[in-house]
Parts: structure tokens; sequence; C-alpha cells
């Protein structure tokens, strides 16, 4: 029985995400990875962290691979496949898949027309430049699967399986929103630890992250097995002169987190009054409109 799960695995890109997956793959492809991108050098970087090899073009890899991943842009994937789709496929076609959160399977139209499997993975991760620390994240981790019909959804799903995750299946449709759902608590946690770090520093707080690490994990942690029941504080209690006192320190101290602090209590207000069981101040609400 052949160990290896791909002939030769195709990855065009050649950021942190290309890297990373290159790493988990190149044990399941019987040939080198083969690397394609639009920096040469960044290209051969990458391809030589798995011992792989540089593509002389993009018709390269539809004729040496039988799974091509499209580690790339969002913006860029529609063009990059109606590129691909100009090379003849090889038979049994190809699975081309791309790594993307926003987009479903409709940008990889152009290679699903001239028979190639196409779908569509999203790993529920970050990825910041370690391989070897991304590649063991995946184990585990949930990936939005989007495949054109029931062939390549199972081949998907097997993938996704290769690469140690579960799969969540997203229909095209929802893309866009389960990505902007991941954003809003992935990327605006960001932002909202960065700005509680710069307000305690204002504060005179000499280790922000420090102070912050306890109380944030455990509201983390919190959220995850309760939801909104986690909730606690002033804003919960109704509690309006603690209220007053955070936007005057604010508008003082660190005036350019005052929007975001009022935005945010505002959406939390707005989620105490949905639950129905207390409402929410309204002289809260008067000092934050």
């Amino acid at each position: 029985m052949n160990k290896f799960s791909y002939r030769r695995v195709g990855m065009i890109g050649s950021g942190w995400v290309a890297r990373a997956m290159g790493r988990a793959l190149a044990p399941h492809s019987a040939h080198p990875l083969l690397f394609w991108g639009r920096d040469r050098e960044r290209t051969g970087h990458a391809a030589g962290g798995v011992d792989g090899h540089v593509a002389t073009d993009e018709a390269d890899l539809i004729r040496s691979c039988d799974l091509i991943i499209l580690a790339i842009s969002d913006d860029a994937i529609a063009s990059v496949a109606l590129s691909l789709a100009k090379t003849p496929l090889p038979s049994p076609p190809p699975l081309i898949v791309h790594v993307s959160g926003a987009s479903g399977v409709a940008p990889l139209d152009p290679l699903r027309a001239t028979g190639a499997l196409t779908a569509a993975i999203h790993p529920a991760m970050t990825f910041t430049g370690d391989p070897a620390a991304e590649v063991a994240r995946m184990q585990g981790a949930a990936f939005a699967v989007t495949g054109s019909n029931s062939a390549a959804m199972a081949q998907a799903q097997a993938l996704v399986a290769l690469l140690g995750g579960v799969s969540e299946v997203v229909e095209e449709e929802q893309r866009a929103l389960y990505h902007a759902a991941l954003s809003h608590a992935a990327n605006h946690m960001v932002t909202l630890i960065a700005g509680a770090g710069q307000a305690l520093s204002a504060a005179g707080i000499g280790d922000p992250a420090g102070l912050l690490a306890p109380l944030v994990r455990a509201t983390l942690d919190n959220t995850l097995a309760m939801g909104f029941d986690a909730l606690s504080g002033p804003l919960l209690r109704g509690d309006a002169r603690t209220i007053r006192q955070h936007l005057l320190a604010l508008d003082r101290d660190c005036p350019r987190l005052l929007p975001a602090y009022r935005a945010m209590a505002m959406a939390t207000l707005a989620e105490v009054d949905r639950g129905g069981e207390r409402p929410s101040s309204p002289a809260i609400r008067a000092l934050l409109d």
C-alpha cells in the first residue's frame, strides 16, 4: 500500500500559510512539493523550508500535482484560478483548494468548469510565521469546508483529516458571515486588548500585559463556556457613576480609546436588553450617547 496520500502537492503562495501548509503536507507527498509564487526569492525560501522545488510556471503545477493549494490573498484567487484553467487537466483531475476564509468555492469556477475538483478549506486559527507551531495547532482545529460537489467535498474533508483538523461544512452563501464572525472575535480582540494595554500604560502600569493576562484568560474561558452569561461589571450592574468616571478618565488620558469604549459598551447594553431578564440602565445609555 502506498504510504503517501498524494503523488505531488503543489503550493501557490509563499507566505506564512503556504509555509505551514507545506510543512504539514510534505510527509504525505510522494515527490517533493512544488511551489509557485510571484516573488521568486520568497518562493525559493518557502520551498527550501520543506526541501521542495520551485515550479517553472503555473502550468507545471497542473501537469505535475494531484493536489494544488492556493494560499494567496482573497483578491488574487479568481485571477489565479483563471490563469490555471488555461492548462489542460490531466486524468484523473487534481483537487484544487484555496484556504481563504471569506471566499467560498465560486472563485475557483474556471477550474471546476475544466473538470477539476474544487473546494475551499479554511483553518480557524491564526498564522504568525512559525510553521512548526502552526502545524501543531492544526491538530484538532476546525476547518470551514465548502466543496463544489460531493466528490470535491469528500476529498476536501479527507485533506482536512490528514492535516489533523475537524471539518465544519459551511455553505457557499454563508462563507462571508462565517468569516465575519471569526474576524470579529480574533481581529477585534487584538484591538481590544491593545487598547486596554494603552490605557493601563497611561495609568502608570509598568507591565500591562502581565496585569491583563489572568483577567483576560479567565474571561475568555468563562465566555466560551457560558456565552453572554459570563458578563460581569458596571454595565450589568447599572452603575452609571462608574461608567461616567470611565468616560471622563478616557477623555482626559486616553482619548483615542474613547470611541471604541463607547461602541463596545453600547453593544453590550444591547445584548443585555436582548436577554430580557434585566433591562439596561437608561442613565448609562444617556452617558454613552
